[in-house]
């Protein structure tokens, strides 16, 4: 039976497969379109995802994430689960269904009013479709009977889709029904152990957007229909951000204007005047004390083997928020810039027009072989890379286009390619320089690029 069995070699990979080419991606380009969303106000931001093919609409305030931009939100969450590892934190996943009978108890069920998507099963039981999971989890660490203090810090997040009924979804991606956030909920033996715990994410925070290049203010915040009794957003500074801050100059004292009591016009640390700008909010902080705690009955044992409640923070970050935020305050009217660690691919190869002298004296095939060469001197970079095979356009019109989708670097195989060693030509589009290199020059360079 043995001698029978017949050994099968996996086929090598077609050529053309190891390439990505940029005509084969779904991604419908739309780069000369205004790119309003029918019924929507419209924004940087929005104008520039639907015109790069990133997301598509679907229904008011719902998009279809397209290839390109859910690379982006992968990305994105790997660096905020470098950042929750850093913190302890412990990445689980919760329903997006959630019973009517668990805010009720919380008081939430009334209070949220419309915002809350709500539904019957065919039994008649009330559901909704959680905009975030206060009550899911508390009920979670509750059922864990004997939680030991040796446990605590408990620091559990997850990445998940939210639904929030917005009467007016507007801006895209900025103000939807259906959106992914990262929300971690903490428990902790004592309030002082609960503060560090606060102090601690909010730091993860502040790492997590300064990687990112973002220019972020932390201000003081209401707590809202979450509540509890400290809460900080994290903003990023834009025109058309729906939150109005209160700044000092010097850097004492930032708020959102909710938490002010009349019209406070100057820092009260320095006496200086404070500035007026508005904010994209993309993250959000509580420390809840034993709010929902106390309502699920979620205790540990005390060394004394005494049962005693925990105190509780939740902090939430906007995944696909942060990805519209970041396009709105970092790109030009016309051209998206990416954060380089989040950007869908890193490197965009622009081989020369079918036809031209650049083609005829093999550039296009030096350019593959840089392409080859960078995917196997820098693994991480393979799959990070697309080439333009566009070549019926013109190197200037792919490389216009290439600057509006806002590849970090794009290597070209222009004019100099035919020179002896051939030179090729990069752009680094965040920095806007220009370099001409040898293909070692290339790798060398593209070796201090990062992915996460």
């Amino acid at each position: 039976m043995g001698s029978a069995v017949r050994r099968w070699r996996v086929p090598a990979a077609p050529r053309a497969g190891r390439l990505l080419l940029l005509s084969r991606l779904f991604q419908p380009l739309n780069l000369q379109a205004g790119g309003e969303a029918e019924g929507e106000p419209s924004c940087r931001s929005q104008r520039l995802m639907l015109q790069a093919g990133l997301i598509h609409p679907s229904s008011p305030g719902c998009f279809h994430y397209l290839p390109p931009a859910v690379r982006a939100m992968e990305k994105l969450v790997k660096v905020v689960d470098e950042e929750m590892r850093e913190v302890s934190g412990q990445k689980l996943s919760m329903p997006s269904l959630s019973p009517a009978e668990l805010w009720r108890a919380s008081g939430r069920w009334e209070r949220m009013g419309t915002e809350l998507f709500r539904l019957r099963d065919r039994h008649g039981k009330s559901y909704c479709l959680g905009p975030t999971h206060e009550e899911v989890v508390t009920e979670l660490v509750a059922a864990q009977s004997n939680l030991s203090h040796k446990q605590l810090p408990l620091r559990l997040y997850q990445v998940s889709r939210k639904f929030r009924d917005e009467p007016k979804p507007r801006f895209g991606l900025l103000r939807g029904r259906e959106f992914y956030m990262k929300d971690m909920y903490t428990f902790d033996a004592s309030e002082e152990a609960a503060r560090r715990t606060y102090d601690e994410v909010c730091g993860a925070y502040c790492r997590l957007l300064g990687r990112l290049g973002l220019p972020f203010v932390k201000v003081q915040a209401a707590a809202g229909n979450i509540g509890g009794s400290m809460s900080h957003e994290f903003q990023l500074p834009a025109d058309i951000g729906e939150d109005r801050l209160v700044l000092c100059p010097e850097g004492h004292f930032a708020a959102n204007v909710e938490t002010l009591n009349g019209e406070q016009t100057s820092c009260p640390t320095c006496g200086e005047k404070l500035t007026q700008r508005r904010g994209i909010e993309v993250g959000h902080t509580f420390y809840l004390g034993t709010k929902y705690s106390s309502v699920s009955n979620a205790v540990f044992y005390s060394p004394e083997n005494k049962p005693q409640l925990a105190e509780m923070g939740c902090y939430g970050l906007g995944i696909t928020r942060i990805l519209a935020a970041s396009i709105e305050v970092l790109s030009t009217e016309d051209s998206i810039r990416w954060p380089s660690l989040i950007a869908p691919y890193q490197l965009c190869f622009i081989p020369p027009k079918r036809g031209s002298r650049e083609e005829e004296e093999e550039g296009a095939a030096l350019l593959e072989r840089v392409y080859d060469d960078v995917a196997e001197v820098l693994p991480h970079l393979a799959g990070d890379s697309v080439l333009d095979d566009r070549t019926q356009l013109t190197i200037g019109k792919r490389l216009k286009d290439a600057n509006k989708l806002g590849y970090p670097f794009v290597v070209i195989a222009g004019k100099r390619v035919c020179e002896d060693p051939p030179v090729f030509e990069v752009w680094n589009q965040n920095s806007g320089e220009v370099l001409f290199l040898s293909k070692e020059g290339v790798i060398e360079l593209l070796s201090k690029v990062q992915v996460p």
